[in-house]
């Protein structure tokens, strides 16, 4: 295989964009060529979520050029609470897009989780050939290795996300709900620290809530994330029924213990042994209250684990993004899928 097409181009944040740039780099180091124009000398096309060319997925299509869907998970979230007219629109509108060139263009179908795979089916039917894959992390980057280390004088929780708007600001929620009851219930001097699209109003409405400031670190860079996964105790995830986080393979990569809800892919990713995975409490999808008691003892029990507990957790999750988690294979998956 020399040429790939990837669409659409995407820029900004977020994990579309992490997935294409790790992409792009692992084809390069095989001596692949990419190319985000499609013309006759692709061998394959990987179409990433999905795009509004679909005259050009059509002509590929009668060009016998294979053509593979990458599916996160369903936009839903507009479904069950308030986030405007406009994104209700966008969110619809990317479904029924994601839908047809599903049924109708892809020749293959590569879903982040399994979780992902049967959600789809669920929803909207058997649909072509596929593959899970799930998402990869340059261990070379990513590493427990480095200067940083968590603070001494309290516990740094962290949070990281590309955005905590458009209906994810209840994760942002329940985060600061996490930190008030360890502070409150379970007496710990906690810091939380947020990486990830942050209105300045949220910002505003949070002021004063926890005992510490919240220490907002904005947008970060992906190549200033391990020092902040280095530099913490804990990353919360905060994302329910998440497709295939980054932030969560990128943390147990850098060592990092994961708390999470056992919601979504979660189960899949982080192993017992490297965090933990709290039952939701109700149910995710009508996004009743989760029980925030639980999430709290559990955080408190990873915190105050003796040393030897906590070096064990550490070295497990590092382990276990070794064995199933590491770029390369994540690179070598897709260019099978694509040969097909």
């Amino acid at each position: 295989m020399k040429r790939i097409g990837i669409i659409p181009k995407v820029s900004g944040v977020g994990g579309m964009v992490s997935f294409q740039a790790k992409l792009i780099h692992g084809l390069a180091a095989r001596n692949i060529q990419h190319s985000f124009e499609l013309d006759d000398a692709l061998d394959s096309l990987l179409v990433i979520g999905g795009t509004r060319h679909l005259g050009a997925l059509r002509q590929a299509r009668r060009r016998n050029i294979p053509v593979v869907q990458r599916l996160d998970g369903i936009n839903w979230l507009h479904r069950r609470m308030r986030t405007g007219p406009l994104h209700w629109l966008r969110a619809e509108r990317g479904n029924r897009v994601l839908a047809h060139i599903r049924s109708r263009l892809a020749t293959r179908i590569v879903y982040q989780s399994r979780f992902v795979q049967e959600w789809w089916q669920r929803q909207f039917g058997p649909g072509p050939d596929f593959r899970i894959i799930h998402n990869g992390v340059d261990l070379a980057a990513f590493t427990p290795h480095g200067q940083e280390t968590p603070p001494a004088s309290h516990f740094r929780i962290l949070v990281v996300e590309g955005s905590l708007r458009g209906g994810y600001e209840l994760g942002l929620e329940s985060a600061i709900q996490l930190t008030q009851t360890l502070e409150r219930e379970h007496k710990l001097d906690v810091e939380l620290a947020v990486a990830g699209m942050v209105s300045e109003v949220q910002r505003m409405r949070c002021a004063g809530r926890t005992q510490r400031p919240i220490h907002w670190l904005g947008v970060v860079a992906n190549d200033k994330i391990p020092a902040l996964n280095r530099g913490a105790h804990l990353l919360y995830s905060t994302d329910i029924n998440a497709a295939c986080p980054n932030s969560v393979i990128e943390a147990l990569a850098c060592g990092l213990p994961v708390l999470v809800y056992d919601t979504g892919a979660l189960n899949e990713l982080v192993p017992p042994a490297a965090g933990r995975l709290v039952p939701y409490g109700g149910d995710p999808w009508e996004l009743d209250a989760p029980d925030a008691a639980a999430l709290a003892t559990a955080a408190a029990e990873l915190l105050t684990a003796p040393a030897a507990q906590q070096g064990a957790m550490r070295q497990a999750a590092r382990q276990h993004a070794e064995a199933h988690l590491g770029l390369d294979a994540m690179v070598d998956a897709y260019l099978e899928a694509l040969r097909g």
